[in-house]
Formats: C-alpha cells, structure tokens, sequence
C-alpha cells in the first residue's frame, strides 16, 4: 500500500564535487530495500551512476531520479530523490532538479566544509525556496570539524544551521552521533554487516557539557520560530512532549527558519538511517508546500491549483532524456491532478494536445511501468514529441502555464565536422537530441563558414557531450579548439535615420525610420525598445517589425559578428508608404539601421570572466597567484582553510585553458581548484585587436 500525499518527499541530493553525494543516495537505496548491494563509486559500480562516462570518471554527470520506501514510527514514507551532480559544468542539472523538488538534503565534506560550488547549489535551492537538511559527511576523515563546518554554514551561506546531532568521536575515532533530543549515544558495531545495526548506549562523561550546550542552542532555535512555543517554553519547558517540539521544528525547517544538521560517513555507514528519519520527519511533503500558481494563457492572470488528484492535471517537464530502449523520455513532475497512461494532454507552450502513450516510475535509468501517476509525484511519460525542458502539461481545455527555468548560457565552444559523409546526417540528429536533453548545450552553424559549433558550459562539459556523441550515436568527429563564447556591446548612443526603399516594378518596398542606439541599462539583457511615436507618422501594426528587426540583428555584432549582449533602442519618428509599406519593409530597415549606426556607437568586445578557487598547501601559495596574475587574474582574497590556503580570484575564461595540468606542475599535484561563470567584462583593447584580426581575418 502506497503512503499518501501527506507521507510523501521530493527531495534531492546536492552538494560540491566529492562531498559524497552518490555515496549517501546509494546507502539510501541500500537500507530502504532498492538494492542489495551497496554500489561504490570509486568501483564504477553506483546504480545512481549508471552512464559509461560517470563510471569511468567516477563524478555524477546527470541528475538520475527514483523511488524509495522509509517505515519510521510505523509511518511508512514514500520518497522520491534525486541524486544532482556536484560539477559546476553541469550545474543546469541541479537548476532543473530544484525548480521541481519540495525539500533537498545539501551534503558537505567534514574536512572541506562549505566549498565553492556547495555556494552555488545552496543560492539556487534559495531562489527556489527549497527547505533542506544539512548532512556533515566524511566525519571519519583525517582533518575533519564538524563545529567548524557548522560554522562556515552560518558565516559564508548565511543560514541558520541547528544541530540535532553531533558527532560521537572524529576521524579514525569516529564511532557515531549523539541524539542531542533524545540525550543518547548511537554507535555503529565495526563488525556488523554494513552498518544495517546499530546500538544506544549512555553519553561518555567527557561528552555531556557539549551535548547540553548544543542541545540548548536547538531549543532556542527552534522555539525563537514560533511565539506560543517560546511563551509555553518559557511558562514549563517540561510541558513540552519530544512528538510537538519535532512538529515545531518541521516547521520551522519548512519555513526555513533553521536548517538542521545532522553528521555520519556513508562511505563507513554510519548515520543514514537516521538522516532517513529526519528526511521523514523534517521536510515537508507537496501539501505542505500547498497549492502552485501560474498564469492562465488566456487572460494573464494569476491562477492557483491544489495538489490533489480531483484537480485539473497541472505537470512541469523538468528534463527530457533519450533512451536507447524506451526512446524519448519527459521528467514530468505532477502538481496537480491525475497523469494517466492513454489520456491526451495540453501542451501550453505549443497550444497542441498531445497522448501520453506510456508512464514510467525511475530507478536511475531502468523503468518501472504505471498506469497513472497522482499529484505531488515524480514520473517519466513517453510520447510526448514536442515537449521541451521547461513546458507546462495541463489537462485539455484547462491550461495554465507555470514559471519556467532559467538555464545559464554556454560560455565556450569548439568547432566540428564529421569524419564521414555517413556521419553527417547522423551528426544532425545527435546534436538534435542532445541539445533537447540540456538547456545550456547549444548548436549553431556559422554563416559564413559553414561550421558546426557546439557551445557548453565548460571544457568538461563539451568533452563528455563529445564522448557521448561517438558512443551513443556512433559518430566519429573532427573536434578544433576550444573557443571563448565571446559577446559585444555598444557602449555610446547614436541617432541615426535609415530610410529603406526597393523598386521592383508594380509594388515596391518603402520604410523609414529615425532611432536612437546605445547601452541598455545596468543588469538588462536583450533588447530594450520603446516607441516615441506619437500620431500615425508610422502605423501602429509596424512597431512590432521595427523591435523584430533589432532583436534579429542583436546576434550578429559590428565588430566580428558575436552576439551583443544588451542594447537599448527609442525609436523617434519615421514615415510609410500607403502602397509599398508593409511590415517586412520596417524589419528589414531596422536591421539596416542596426548595420550602419553600432559601428558608430563605440562597440567594445566582452569576454567571460570566472570565478576561480584554489586550494593549495601554504608553501606553494606565492607561485600560484603569480601565475595568476600572468593570467591577468585579479585576486580577491585569501583564507585559511584545513591547514591549506584558499585563494579567490576573478580570471578571463581564455587564460584558463588546461590550467588544471599548470596547477598540477606547479604544486606537485597538491592543489585543486574550481571554477565557475562570474560576468562578462570588456576586453583590453589590444586583445580584443588580436582577436577581431583573427576572426574577420579567418572569416
């Protein structure tokens, strides 16, 4: 028997590369009955990392989904996880994986703490309002700090992180938790098989000031989120049973009020069951979360659903994947209503109606057929050609379209050309499908030289797509240097008048216009457009052609013909033709116009500028920003960390090229780093000069 709603969790795994992430999800999967073995990533042998390259690189490349059952108190809890990758290449997978997940479990490392990209996930989970648990992994680790990392989560992610266990011993030492509620010891037996058992036993003597301070820190926490707990508290604290001081801290999590911490090593096994157990407890199911609002297409206007099954069907495709069996597959996560196996659905962003031909539960990447799924539930349909990442599914005749996803754009690239003339049509297809899969994979063709250019988040990110291209869809290719997704930008206004005309014999082609070009405003994207047209100098129904026409022309730069970023565009005043006016006319002038005055608004190149951090050994810190600053890197600022340095620095995407291999030379091996996209920034006018010779050069 299935729990109901009010016992079910979506929730996901996040966290910094190596923090463990697959490890806790794969002794998840183990103690709650999924598997039967416990699958080591370092063995290639994760049932989370079921893609080729993931075992061979022993990292999670993509967020893989399924379905478990936890009994605690004699509730059982339907849970339904997702396992994010903790490489910032591929970031768009835990973006997406939030945007649909009621709560999430953030993993840290004991020894590393709150690493880069552990910033990155725990700012995305903010923007979604995502409630979450904080688990303190590795406490077996040389090195590891369990206050300290509790610390670095108050001061660096700005959160309010609440102990409900602390650790029973550290690195070698390390035997268990203390349960800081129940004022007792757990400790895992060495010998028992796979931490399945574990025992009570009273709190060491040395312990016990620790314990009650921190367990009065939790107290004061979790009644500081609620005024009749804290006057109740304050009248008899002992009126207080351990059942309603949990109901207050779920509350308090899931207003995000405190976020809990608990502690273990899932690589030893210890303290999963009990992460189980807060997991249960603490995040909220999709009713806690309440109904979902989105827009109704006819009218704009704000519209709400419950998350009951009575309701219209209300789902958001969050990810689509390509099976080589099942063929393709759409993530759906239901919010409201019924998805049911044969019905048609509403595509809201097609305006199509669209049959669901099959329904999938997932366990990694192997199916478990269903007839229907219910709200607040996670499935895969097939059949679905024309969804995309991102669309709303409603019931026929009941639309409503909920906010999308933003995706980050790709920041670098690489030409490619088909071995074989066999391999062309094959080329077009893969591309097609992997692009469909990820947002921030991007394909396009260059006018000028017919190349095919793939765009991606960072050399990792293409190397895998590459990989995959020739094991998945047997295509062999011809890969060039990795590019730079350079961008442009006007950085004056111009006033400029274009007046368009074309004879032809019978009707002609007349537009007219005078605008007014330059930089958009701080932080804007795109095209900002205005019309100052007053009276009918030129009709209404042409406005739209004149924005059309810019917004085209904004991929194409003065300079070199990279994109521009962000322009800003007025247009003042014109004049038509009653015969040969019409709206192409105006499109095709406003292009014109965009070609002759950007080069005369003082056009700059801007170039992708990372944010890098390296963790290196005290002695080799002096060369490390030396090379740095060759690669005209700017440094931040430096801390301490486990013994080592932690250097933070902002450095042009081009200078950082194999700087992996560089940093490995220079610090025998000792260092690591990551980096991630920061902003776009002008380039130095003699670099940029060396790059527009390149390009018009070889263009």
């Amino acid at each position: 028997m299935s729990p109901d709603l009010q016992h079910t969790r979506n929730i996901g795994i996040m966290a910094h590369i190596d923090a463990g992430k697959t490890t806790t999800t794969e002794r998840i999967l183990f103690y709650t009955g999924i598997t039967h073995r416990i699958g080591e990533v370092h063995d290639g042998a994760a049932a989370m990392d079921w893609m080729i390259q993931e075992q061979e690189r022993g990292i999670t490349i993509t967020s893989a989904a399924t379905t478990t059952f936890w009994k605690h108190r004699d509730q059982e809890y339907k849970i339904n996880i997702i396992d994010t990758p903790g490489h910032v290449d591929f970031t768009v997978e835990v973006e997406r994986s939030l945007r649909v997940l009621d709560g999430a479990v953030a993993v840290f490392c004991a020894v590393g703490g709150v690493e880069p990209q552990s910033e990155t996930v725990w700012r995305q989970a903010d923007k979604y309002h995502v409630p979450r648990l904080a688990f303190i992994n590795k406490m077996d680790r040389v090195g590891a700090d369990f206050f300290g990392v509790v610390q670095e989560i108050s001061d660096k992610l700005g959160s309010n992180p609440v102990p409900m266990q602390i650790p029973f011993g550290a690195e070698d030492n390390f035997k268990g938790i203390v349960d800081l509620i129940e004022r007792r010891a757990i400790v895992w037996k060495e010998d028992e098989e796979l931490g399945m058992k574990y025992e009570y036993c009273p709190i060491p003597d040395d312990l016990i000031d620790t314990v009650e301070e921190w367990r009065e820190k939790l107290v004061e926490a979790v009644c500081v989120s609620d005024d009749d707990l804290l006057e109740r508290f304050l009248e008899d604290r002992d009126s207080i049973s351990v059942e309603e001081f949990m109901s207050y801290a779920r509350r308090a999590t899931i207003n995000m009020d405190i976020v809990p911490v608990l502690c273990g090593s899932a690589f030893k096994n210890k303290g999963i069951q009990r992460l189980l157990n807060a997991i249960s407890c603490l995040l909220p199911s999709p009713l806690d979360k309440g109904a979902v609002t989105g827009t109704d297409p006819k009218n704009d206007k704000e519209i709400s659903r419950e998350p009951k099954n009575d309701e219209p069907l209300t789902g958001l495709v969050f990810k689509i994947a390509t099976d080589p069996f099942v063929g393709r597959l759409a993530y759906v996560r239901v919010y409201s209503g019924k998805l049911q196996e044969g019905v048609m659905v509403y595509n809201n962003r097609t305006g199509k109606k669209e049959r669901i031909s099959r329904i999938y539960q997932m366990h990694a990447n192997k199916q478990n057929p269903k007839k229907e799924i219910g709200a607040g539930d996670i499935c895969a349909v097939v059949g679905l050609k024309e969804l995309r990442t991102g669309d709303t599914i409603t019931s026929v005749g009941k639309p409503m379209i909920l906010e999308s996803i933003d995706f980050p754009e790709p920041v670098i690239g690489v030409a490619i050309e088909p071995k074989t003339q066999a391999d062309i049509d094959k080329l077009g297809i893969a591309l097609g499908k992997l692009s469909e899969e990820d947002p921030t994979f991007q394909v396009r063709t260059n006018q000028d030289t017919g190349q095919t250019l793939i765009n991606g988040m960072g050399e990792l990110h293409l190397e895998i797509l590459l990989d995959r291209l020739k094991r998945e869809f047997k295509v062999e290719c011809n890969v060039g240097t990795p590019q730079v997704n350079y961008k442009e930008a006007l950085t004056t206004e111009v006033k400029h008048r274009e007046v368009f005309k074309k004879q032809t014999g019978g009707r002609g082609k007349f537009a007219d216009i005078e605008v007014v070009l330059g930089p958009a405003e701080d932080n804007m994207k795109g095209l900002q457009f205005s019309s100052e047209i007053r009276g009918g100098n030129i009709p209404r129904e042409y406005i739209p052609s004149v924005e059309k026409g810019f917004r085209n022309a904004l991929t194409n730069g003065p300079l070199a013909g990279f994109p521009v970023e962000s322009m800003k565009v007025r247009l003042l005043d014109g004049s038509y033709h009653a015969v040969d006016s019409d709206q192409l006319s105006f499109e095709i002038a406003a292009r014109q116009a965009f070609k002759h005055a950007a080069p005369k608004a003082m056009p700059v190149m801007l170039e992708p500028v990372m944010s890098v951090e390296v963790l290196t050994p005290e002695e080799y810190m002096g060369d490390v920003i030396s090379d740095l600053n060759k690669r005209r890197g700017q440094v931040e600022g430096m801390d301490s960390k486990a013994g080592a340095r932690v250097i933070k620095a902002k450095v042009p995407l081009a200078e950082q090229f194999g700087y992996v291999t560089v940093l490995r030379t220079l610090t025998s091996g000792r260092a690591s780093s990551t980096m991630e996209f920061s902003h776009y920034e002008p380039m130095p006018e003699n670099l940029a000069n060396e790059i527009l010779e390149k390009v018009t050069g070889k263009f």
